[in-house]
Formats: C-alpha cells, sequence, structure tokens
C-alpha cells in the first residue's frame, strides 16, 4: 500500500501541479526515508511521537537543518494527501518543527565586483564566437536575474525580443514572466547571435547558448564557465550563477527600494523570499554609515 500511494502522490505532483522531474526526485528521496527510519512501518499508520524520532535521527546523523527541514516538508505533503483520500483522519506531521537554522543571507557581488567580472580583459576577442557567448550569458545572468535553469532553456528566437528590451521566461511550476533585458546584455546578445552560426549544428538547434557541436548547454557547463571566466577576470571570489541572481536583486533594490518590484523579475511567489534583500540592502548602507559618520567607529 505505501509504495503505492507514494506513486499516485508523485503522479498527482507530476501531473496536477506540474512540478519538475527535479523536485519529484527530491520527494522520493525523502519519502524513501520512512523504510531507512522507520522500517516495516506502514506510513498511513505512523503517529506524531514516530515522525518526531525519526527526525531526532536524522539530527542526530548531523544532518542540516536546512535538509531536515525538507524532509519534514515533504512528509507534510504526503500526509496531507493521504488525509485530503481519507486514508488517514490527521496528518501527523502537522504539529512538528525541524531544527531552526541559521539565517544566511545570500551571497552578491559589489557594484565593483560586478564591473570587473562584465568588463575585463576575459571578454577577449569580440569575434570569438565563444568569449561571446560567455559574455552574453553572463551579462544576461546579471542583467535580467534569471535563474540558471531558465537561461539554458532560452530558444532563438523563442521568448528574447531585443528590439523590446524584454526576455520572457518560463520559471517555478510554469510560471511566466517577462524581465527587462539592459543595454549592455542586448549589446552583448547581438555580438553573440552575429557568431552563433559558426558553432556546428547551429541551425538545427532551438537553444540560445550552444556548446561547441550544437547542442544546448548544460547548467553545469554553465556553471564552470562562469567559474573560469570570474578566475581570469581577477574578481577575488569563486562566482557562481545565482550569485548573479542576488547581484541582480540586491542593486536594484539598492537603486530603487521597489520591493515588488524585484519580486516581479525575480519571479518569486511570495514577498517574503524578496525580502531577503532588504538585509543585503541595510548591509550596503551600515557600511556607508561606518565609513562615512565620523563618530561610527573609533578612529
Amino acid at each position: 500500500m505505501a509504495e503505492g500511494s507514494i506513486a499516485r502522490f508523485l503522479d498527482e505532483l507530476a501531473v496536477q501541479r506540474r512540478a519538475s522531474p527535479h523536485t519529484i526526485e527530491a520527494y522520493r528521496r525523502d519519502l524513501a526515508r520512512f523504510d531507512t527510519l522507520l522500517p516495516g512501518a506502514a506510513p498511513e499508520s505512523l503517529q506524531a511521537p514516530q515522525l518526531r524520532r525519526a527526525l531526532m535521527q536524522l539530527h542526530a546523523q548531523n544532518l542540516a537543518p536546512r535538509s531536515i527541514a525538507r524532509i519534514l516538508s515533504a512528509w507534510r505533503s504526503y500526509f496531507a494527501w493521504l488525509a485530503r483520500r481519507g486514508v488517514i483522519a490527521l496528518n501527523p506531521a502537522d504539529g512538528l518543527r525541524a531544527p531552526k537554522r541559521p539565517r544566511t543571507l545570500p551571497k552578491a557581488l559589489g557594484l565593483d565586483q560586478a564591473a570587473a567580472l562584465l568588463d575585463g580583459p576575459a571578454r577577449g576577442d569580440p569575434d570569438d564566437p565563444l568569449q561571446a557567448r560567455d559574455a552574453a550569458m553572463f551579462e544576461l545572468f546579471y542583467s535580467s536575474g534569471l535563474r540558471l535553469s531558465e537561461l539554458v532553456s532560452l530558444d532563438w528566437p523563442g521568448g528574447l525580443d531585443l528590439a523590446a528590451g524584454e526576455v520572457t521566461v518560463v520559471g517555478k511550476r510554469s510560471k511566466t514572466r517577462v524581465v527587462p533585458v539592459g543595454d549592455k546584455a542586448r549589446s552583448a546578445l547581438t555580438d553573440w547571435l552575429a557568431l552563433r552560426s559558426q558553432f556546428e549544428g547551429a541551425e538545427a538547434s532551438p537553444a540560445l547558448f550552444l556548446g561547441r557541436y550544437g547542442t544546448r548547454l548544460t547548467p553545469r557547463q554553465v556553471r564552470a564557465r562562469l567559474a573560469l571566466w570570474a578566475q581570469r577576470q581577477g574578481v577575488g571570489v569563486h562566482v557562481h550563477p545565482h550569485m548573479l541572481r542576488h547581484s541582480f536583486a540586491s542593486h536594484v533594490l539598492q537603486s530603487s527600494g521597489d520591493l515588488r518590484a524585484v519580486q516581479e523579475m525575480l519571479g518569486h511567489a511570495s514577498i517574503s523570499a524578496t525580502q531577503i534583500y532588504t538585509h543585503l540592502d541595510f548591509q550596503h548602507l551600515a557600511k556607508i554609515y561606518d565609513s562615512a559618520h565620523p563618530r561610527a567607529k573609533g578612529k
């Protein structure tokens, strides 16, 4: 019964909620922990004390609080699904809480670091299609705050409208949004598109960003190219794609103060997910205060 009900639950997530394959696989792993933590027990028969002990086992294994919270969320969703179907009367995970996790702020580049990353010598020969492609990718990341999955999924012409200066992307849970594309990103994209046909198999591929042999770039390839690019530019820190998204959000918020606009551009379903950038903004203001106020720090 358990395996069958879990399979049906996952099928419903995929079909009705249009969850991504990555999300489905994460739920599958988290629900499979019933077998290792509570061997022999049918999930439909589990009660809150048993689940609490299972969470304590995970904590004793030094699993990160964030991971435990994710596992508990998957359990809670599964039991809620069972309750809606009358298989169980109450959700045994409802009253449980994961260990508190320390609040960590997303890492963002400073304005000078962002300029160094995008304007430095790694841009190389403008007629080199590989350099032009990388410059276009990273300018678009920073210009529009895209997720890595959104960037690699872009087609040409697809949702990119250089004349209007905007790009249409499909984000989490298949939600579509339109995001502005700045002038420098538009210029870099124009340069790349003029050279794109030099890649083997480019005419047959719909992907905006291609590898050398005409295949769509993978997230892993983009991460590796960005890390190499940042190293060559002498940025001084490891740069990953999501850092450019964080930098976009932080810098737009610093300049505009418009939290709702940043939420829309990032594609956050809830304003609470965007509010973390107000803490980054405060850090920026605090640094200015410390350096400018004559009595901020002892001299």
